[in-house]
């Protein structure tokens, strides 16, 4: 009834592994509490913050990567019960009861009402403890092994971004999800002919295939368009064609490069349907680029002019992107919430010999900790 959905990996960094929605954090919570061994949890929390977990697929009742290590590459799954059709029509209407629950799904929240309302008839949206069934071609016994663990705390990142990930794991994606719920809004009728098409298996991903389309013949395809050759710096060089202002023929590559870079995340976005990169004003995008093309330092520095901050700044972009630079220039308060999940992350790390003075946290002997 539902095609799988591919994530990209995400990349290394270091990033709390706890979730910051509450229903991801009862996703991690499910997963804990179920787990035996928390040597696995610590090594999974490592995979997942080390960029070893490649590409996510997320299909009804399962979740799937393939996870690297220094020694081997290893294939882990991890499966969810899907839900029925009766507790998917009885879910849909606790949704449609709230016109508040559309829009909160729609903005990436996971109302806490609408929780509570399936769970009082009978429908568990969330996992609990055994819910989740991990599976890994390591010879490790434990449930979840390491290579596992570090998927499903991956899969939190994801549920911080989507809750739709969610629904989609319990058996509908978001295509088909939503069109039940118009359909539900519209009438009886519409809603008779849509669950008959998703019963019959004609309808995916919120698509309506008419009967025999598959078997009328297509038209030949059109001749792909030649693709342009190369074009070197030398050539600009040479070619008459003066670059703006400014710029000399050497940069015009790093900016081509860049450009290609930016567009190819742009089309992973729009083709798994994930948010776009975020949108970066003047100075974080001088400090990127800098990052990204040292060469570029100095006219960056004299372009914005601010060539004793830009230094500092491409450091803290390295260490944690457009946050990390967020960090470098604006104080910022947590709450008592944010400081004990900092805490908890703390303990369940079992980090030694941690100095505390002040705001400031030291392990031994020169290592600063910041939170977040």
């Amino acid at each position: 009834m539902s095609t799988a959905q591919g994530y990209p990996a995400f990349p290394a960094q270091r990033r709390s592994t706890r979730g910051r929605s509450w229903w991801a954090r009862a996703w991690v919570q499910a997963l804990e509490d179920t787990s035996l061994d928390t040597m696995q949890l610590r090594k999974g929390r490592r995979y997942a913050n080390s960029g070893h977990v490649g590409t996510i697929t997320i299909s009804p009742g399962r979740i799937g990567a393939t996870v690297y290590s220094p020694d081997d590459t290893y294939e882990v799954v991890v499966r969810v019960d899907e839900l029925s059709d009766a507790e998917w029509a009885e879910f849909l209407e606790q949704v449609v009861a709230r016109a508040g629950h559309i829009a909160a799904l729609l903005d990436g929240e996971m109302p806490h009402d609408l929780v509570e309302a399936a769970e009082a008839v009978g429908i568990a949206l969330l996992p609990g403890i055994g819910d989740l069934d991990p599976s890994c071609t390591c010879d490790e016994w434990e449930l979840p092994c390491q290579h596992a663990a570090g998927l499903a705390y991956q899969v939190a990142w994801l549920l911080d971004s989507d809750p739709f990930v969610l629904l989609h794991l319990r058996g509908r994606s978001r295509e088909l999800l939503l069109d039940q719920l118009v359909a539900r809004t519209a009438g009886p009728e519409a809603q008779a002919e849509v669950e008959g098409e998703v019963r019959a298996g004609s309808r995916v991903r919120g698509e309506v295939r008419s009967a025999g389309a598959d078997d009328r013949a297509v038209g030949a395809l059109p001749e792909l368009p030649s693709v342009p050759r190369k074009v070197l710096a030398e050539e600009l060089a040479v070619s008459g064609i003066e670059p703006p202002p400014g710029m000399t023929a050497g940069v015009l590559p790093l900016l081509v490069l860049d450009a290609s870079r930016r567009a190819r995340a742009l089309l992973i976005a729009l083709l798994n349907g994930t948010p776009e990169p975020q949108p970066l004003d003047e100075w974080q995008d001088a400090v990127r680029l800098a990052a990204d093309f040292p060469e570029l330092l100095a006219p960056l520095a004299e372009a914005t002019g601010r060539s004793g901050d830009l230094g500092t700044g491409v450091q803290a972009w390295r260490y944690g992107g457009v946050a990390g630079l967020d960090v470098l220039e604006h104080p910022w308060e947590p709450t008592s919430a944010e400081l004990a999940r900092a805490r908890t992350d703390l303990v369940l790390e079992e980090i030694e010999n941690i100095v505390v003075t002040g705001n400031r946290l030291t392990i031994h002997p020169d290592t600063q900790l910041r939170l977040d």
